[in-house]
């Protein structure tokens, strides 16, 4: 009798027990950690609270818009509830009084459709959605940001309280703790509790297997070498894999609030690699991940102490004065910054400029901009004061909440509700791979890009005592967009490219800010649109009305526009052949330091 497993034992219950025992002791211990750490949490980073004060406030100088609302609700309501009684009785499928939006994925589990009860659930949350963001929207007298503002933040609430995101009201969930005897909620608290400790008190919901990459084994693996740093980067030089290459080189600028590994993710969506297939050869620059002791270090130093001795470094690495350069997202709003200073200096070494997905006007800068202003800026500068830096899972953590839905409830369900393990990708990988921004600079990007739009305003700006002018640039530039991008919209991209002076031309890819521009031309997808000319019109529909759409991927289509600014065919260079020495392999030290234990 006594190797006879117990009544308890067969349905499991004694594992859950001891699992849910044995979290709850990790619970306590990262509980008192956050209690230590909790003095200067702002409890409404976004400022939410005024937002309604003001909207309420309007909202009771019509009481006729409430009252029709109301109305409207409790008809539609009641409309619901005797469709759905009618399916309980019945076993019908319940009759729709209310769908989801095509393109939402949190209801494609069966049992919201055939099940009558979790159907009337989610039915009821559409409903109920529909009336709070009519309510919001049809509130009269808010000016046009408090409106976008109160809009936004309803959604995120109304996307928090989906019945998707709740363990009894979720059939997906409830069919797996059958399934499991319970055991998939003892993994998913494990799963919570190992990122708070890795989010050190914080939630860091894990997107991805961490442990399944390593930089330089099977993640940014281009083979190349060091061959310059300074203390605001490395800068890599690919090794070739053609027997010929471009005589011009090619530097790409990325943005500083990720790493530049977005485009040497794998070899089959390696962006670097296919360049370098292409001829081209290729310099990357890799930031710093800076720390609090570069408090004092400012949008200038990566003007002077950043692009401009990258460029210097590219020109002793090859004999090459003539340079073809890229920039991405912010990166692209640097070197349009440099390209000014250039201009204003006679420096004409850069022959051509593409700008990936890069704000140069900002005056409408999407969904960012609602987290954007002077309220918000001055907690923000606070916190960065106090620590030297912005840590860039808040950044991040910002634009997860743009795509809350795939980006945050997602995981959520997945990794806390169904107890499953993130499985591995390159791409959430990467976005995980936090970087810092130092005070001084962001403080500086966000009040004079984003809240005074200064850049695209002659003589706003100098950089080392030199006031520049984007209308001063005439280097030939190609601006790449997304139809999707919720970072950099493709009409504030467009905007920002009439300021030059040079001829520009403009591509509008598909999908949004990194699928968009990694894009393989092996993968066939996504399509983008295109004109010849070397002119764009002051109007981005017109242009649009005449771009001829194709398909596939865009990057053959800059390779041929940057061809003129290529220069001959000449042997295959080698990083170390000339002026420059090689410091270490790529991907270099550099991008390996980590914020957060990934």
């Amino acid at each position: 009798m006594s190797n006879q497993p117990t009544f308890q034992d067969t349905l499991g219950f004694a594992s859950v027990t001891q699992g849910i025992n044995a979290s709850l002791n990790k619970a306590e211990e990262l509980m008192q950690e956050f209690s230590k750490q909790s003095e200067h949490i702002d409890w409404d980073p976004l400022k939410a609270n005024g937002v309604y004060q003001e909207l309420f406030s309007k909202m009771l100088q019509n009481p006729g818009n409430i009252v029709q609302a109301n109305m409207d609700y409790w008809k539609q309501g009641l409309e619901l509830y005797q469709n759905s009684l009618q399916a309980v009785l019945t076993g019908q499928v319940p009759v729709t009084t209310v769908t989801e939006d095509k393109t939402d994925r949190r209801f494609r589990h069966e049992g919201w459709a055939e099940q009558p009860v979790f159907n009337m659930i989610k039915q009821s949350y559409l409903l109920m959605s529909q009336y709070a963001r009519r309510l919001v929207q049809e509130t009269e007298g808010l000016d046009d940001k408090t409106a976008a503002r109160a809009d936004f933040f309803t959604q995120l609430y109304l996307d928090a309280m989906s019945p998707t995101n709740f363990l009894t009201t979720n059939p997906q969930v409830l069919d797996k703790v059958v399934e499991t005897k319970g055991m998939n909620l003892v993994h998913g608290l494990k799963n919570m509790l190992d990122d708070l400790e890795r989010g050190k008190g914080k939630l860091s919901i894990s997107m991805t297997d961490y442990r399944a990459f390593e930089l330089g084994r099977n993640i940014a693996t281009s083979k190349g070498k060091v061959v310059y740093e300074n203390r605001m980067f490395q800068l890599i030089q690919y090794s070739p894999l053609t027997e010929k290459v471009n005589t011009t080189p090619l530097l790409i600028v990325p943005p500083w609030i990720n790493k530049f590994y977005i485009l040497d993710l794998q070899e089959k969506n390696s962006m670097i690699r296919w360049l370098s297939e292409q001829g081209h050869t290729v310099f990357v620059i890799s930031w710093i991940n800076p720390d609090a002791s570069y408090k004092d270090i400012g949008f200038e130093e990566y003007v002077l102490e950043g692009v401009l001795e990258a460029i210097d470094a590219v020109e002793k690495a090859t004999g090459e004065s003539n340079i073809n350069t890229i920039g991405y997202c912010i990166g692209g709003t640097l070197l349009a910054t440099t390209l000014a200073y250039m201009a204003q200096k006679k420096d004409e070494r850069i022959k051509s400029a593409t700008f990936f997905t890069s704000m140069l006007d900002f005056a409408s800068p999407g969904e960012l901009g609602l987290f954007i202003d002077d309220e918000q800026l001055t907690a923000l500068e606070e916190k960065m004061d106090r620590e030297g830096f912005l840590d860039g899972g808040e950044m991040s953590g910002t634009f997860n909440l743009l795509r809350a839905n795939d980006l945050i409830w997602s995981f959520y369900i997945n990794n806390y509700l169904l107890g499953n393990d993130p499985r591995p990708f390159d791409l959430l990988y990467w976005n995980s791979d936090s970087t810092r921004m130092p005070a001084k600079m962001h403080k500086w990007y966000l009040r004079t890009l984003y809240l005074e739009n200064s850049l695209i305003k002659p003589g706003a700006i100098s950089i080392k005592g030199t006031p520049i002018d984007l209308t001063a640039v005439k280097t030939p530039a190609m601006f790449v967009s997304t139809v999707d991008d919720h970072i950099a919209p493709w009409l504030s991209t467009w905007a920002g490219a009439q300021h030059f002076s040079g001829p520009v031309r403009f591509i509008l890819g598909g999908s949004g800010h990194i699928a968009g521009i990694i894009n393989p031309p092996a993968a066939n997808k996504y399509g983008y649109s295109m004109t010849t000319t070397n002119k764009l019109p002051k109007n981005a529909q017109s242009w649009a009305d005449k771009a001829v759409k194709n398909e596939g991927s865009w990057w053959p289509a800059w390779d041929d526009w940057v061809g003129k600014n290529k220069g001959d065919s000449i042997d295959a260079r080698q990083p170390g052949d000339h002026q420059l020495p090689v410091i270490e392999d790529a991907p270099g030290r550099y991008v390996k330091t980590k914020i957060v234990n990934i």
